[in-house]
């Protein structure tokens, strides 16, 4: 936000430049981000963070100022003349949960039109839109003060009472921003005796806002429920000054000082007369809880003996009345200024004392630490794989823990979901159940910025199961472009089932196990015939496989798309394989070549496995070398050239030994069904 330095003198006579002023403010908790302009003219970039909206106002940082350098705080005090005759109008506040204090002036017989020049000026160097002299004064309030204040044309209020409530159903309200917006029942509204002329502290009605034909205006200033406000300004898209400071609390107090600040610049730009006295309805009171603050407690979360004078003197500087208590150990009884909503444990009013007492006062100690780091336990098995991963050309990227329902239900294992209670959209409603939403938003991301080539890994933790939750670690790899990239020698290949394939061997290689293969049992969002499952000793590890084009189109997709996931909670089970050295066989191996027809129903799986069980010492490795379908193989079977290599470390093999190996393998292969082809 914006604070004019300049205008701070209004409020405290600051001896200090500009550069320094920012640099005490940074300090203290309100940070100055830049500097802009110079002179009458400088601004002050500022962020002031959500838990502090008394700071959001030029009197607000003032008051600040008044601590930090030990200057006297001018306060308002609006120079009103007497009010004449009682205002004939009343207020009721139908929904005291909603608004716990309204209060309202009525000036007759004003003038509206341009504001004086200082007005204009200050708005204008906060980037501020100039309307007309009481909707001015109603912006310049706010930025003074601090509280959102509203101007009604007074005679287009019907029954002249307002009336504060809940929208009824079927009512609209044309905001001033000219657009219809059709109200729901939780709306809280400010209505007259007819309809809705506000939306209560996001914006008021067109109907009755202020023109150049105005003459008689009620000026409000209320303390609305910022969960009521929030709820308001997100269903209907409406962000204003106003709601910004209602949704973090506006101070319960100054209600009437903010209404009298308008009255009095009213009366100033346009005269007229103020009548009566200010309507104040106060449906419930928001009075905040003293808090018992310890001086052992100060001194023992701070690290330095402040005493109980200094204590005093800073909380006393910020606004706070403090009673002392009787006992052995100092203690006081803090009373909370009203526009301090932050302010609500001991904790809080430690951390006062720290930023005021100056954070680069307090020594640099390292704290005391006699344990020892401790490694977790999956940490070297991470490591190994990230390392891999990246060798293989893949870059690490982080997508959001949060997904849209559709995805979560698109990719979930579980039919049980993790819903937040309070998203903040509804793209980011549900915890992940899988890492490939993520993963084919960020593929798009890159596709759509002109990257053709893409390997990016992830990992982190899915959640499943809201009835006892639980989270689990996976590893997920997306691919999509070129395998090889095109040049003078060769043309590109784009990534296929297979590059995947070898990716997901790579890494599971690192790991010790009995047995590995693969099954068709992909879940759904895999496109039929490429993906696979890898099953670890009879426990599924991992899957991957090509992205069905319906799924990945709804992430925009219009290409191939190769993902693979791991499931680390269960691959972490087996130990890392441990490398060892294995020297050059000193004697030569034997290859065989068998060509069968087999039944598309066999797989090399089953080969594999009835070769396994001949348990022949000597077989080093069998082989798939061709596959062929077609021509006059029969439809529903195919014919596959298998290799052996028979190898022993200890003698030259004979040629009946090999014969005799061979003939066993012929007769595993047969009792399979297999054909074998001349």
């Amino acid at each position: 936000m914006k604070i004019s330095p300049q205008w701070l003198h209004d409020f405290v006579a600051l001896e200090v430049d500009y550069p320094q002023l920012a640099d005490d403010l940074t300090l203290t908790g309100l940070a100055v981000e830049s500097i802009v302009g110079e002179g009458d003219s400088t601004v002050f970039e500022m962020e002031i963070t959500t838990n502090r909206p008394d700071a959001m106002n030029h009197f607000g940082v003032a008051r600040e100022c008044s601590a930090i350098y030990r200057l006297p705080l001018r306060s308002h005090e609006p120079d009103l003349p007497p009010a004449s005759n009682k205002a004939n109008f009343s207020i009721d506040v139908e929904d005291p949960a909603g608004c716990a204090r309204y209060t309202a002036r009525v000036v007759h017989g004003t003038t509206v039109g341009v504001s004086s020049q200082l007005i204009a000026t200050r708005l204008t160097t906060l980037g501020h839109r100039l309307i007309n002299s009481a909707a001015d004064a109603s912006n310049y309030v706010l930025w003074e003060m601090g509280h959102p204040t509203h101007v009604f044309d007074l005679d287009l209020l019907e029954g002249s009472k307002i009336i504060v409530r809940r929208a009824r159903v079927g009512e609209t309200l044309k905001t001033l921003d000219g657009v219809d917006r059709k109200l729901s029942p939780h709306d809280l509204v400010i209505a007259d005796a007819a309809k809705p002329v506000a939306l209560a502290g996001v914006m008021g009605g067109f109907d009755t806002m202020i023109t150049a034909k105005t003459k008689n205006i009620l000026i409000e200033a209320a303390s609305f429920d910022p969960v009521a406000v929030r709820n308001s300004s997100k269903r209907h898209g409406l962000h204003t000054d106003a709601s910004h400071r209602f949704e973090r609390g506006a101070d319960f107090e100054s209600t009437v000082l903010a209404c009298n600040r308008v009255a009095e610049l009213l009366l100033k730009s346009g005269g007229g007369e103020l009548l009566g006295h200010p309507l104040d309805v106060i449906s419930r009171r928001l009075d905040q809880a003293p808090v018992a603050l310890r001086v052992s407690e100060v001194r023992r979360i701070l690290g330095v003996p402040l005493e109980s004078g200094e204590i005093t003197d800073i909380l006393q500087r910020l606004g706070f009345e403090l009673m002392p208590e009787p006992g052995e150990e100092p203690e006081f009884t803090v009373h909370i200024p009203s526009w301090r909503l932050d302010v609500e444990r001991e904790i809080d009013l430690v951390e006062e004392l720290a930023r005021l007492h100056g954070y680069d006062k307090f020594p640099k100690t390292i704290p005391a630490y006699s344990g020892a780091v401790i490694e977790q336990p999956g940490a070297e098995k991470d490591r190994k794989l990230r390392t891999c991963l990246l060798s293989l050309g893949y870059n690490e990227a982080i997508s959001s823990t949060f997904v849209s329902h559709q995805d979560a239900a698109d990719f979930s294992e579980s039919s049980s979901l993790i819903e937040l209670a309070n998203p903040l959209t509804e793209n980011a409603s549900v915890m992940r159940p899988s890492l490939i939403p993520g993963m084919l938003g960020m593929l798009a991301h890159n596709l759509n910025r002109g990257n053709e080539n893409v390997r990016l890994f992830e990992a982190g933790n899915v959640f499943e199961d809201s009835e006892s939750p639980e989270q689990k670690k996976r590893i997920c790899l997306g691919a999509t472009g070129s395998a090889v990239s095109s040049s003078v020698n060769q043309p590109a290949r784009p990534i296929s089932f297979f590059d995947i394939k070898g990716d997901i061997e790579t890494l599971l290689d690192y790991f010790k196990y009995d047995k590995l293969h693969y099954d068709q049992d992909a879940s759904g969002y895999y496109a039929y015939g490429r993906a696979a499952k890898v099953v670890m000793d009879g426990v599924p590890v991992a899957q991957f496989g090509q992205i069905d084009s319906a799924v990945a189109s709804r992430s925009k997709i219009r290409r191939d798309i190769f993902v693979g996931e791991i499931y680390l909670d269960r691959l972490y089970e087996h130990s890392v394989r441990e490398i060892r050295y294995r020297p050059l066989p000193r004697f030569p191996s034997v290859e065989r070549d068998f060509s069968f027809i087999f039944d598309d129903s066999v797989t090399f799986e089953t080969i594999s496995e009835s070769i396994s069980n001949l348990q022949l010492s000597e077989l080093q490795s069998l082989v798939p070398v061709e596959i062929f379908r077609g021509g006059s193989v029969a439809t529903g079977k195919y014919s596959i050239l298998l290799r052996a290599r028979f190898q022993s470390v200890a003698r030259t093999l004979r040629e009946e030994e090999v014969a005799r190996w061979s003939a066993e393998i012929i007769d595993a292969l047969q009792a399979l069904g297999g054909k074998q082809r001349a």
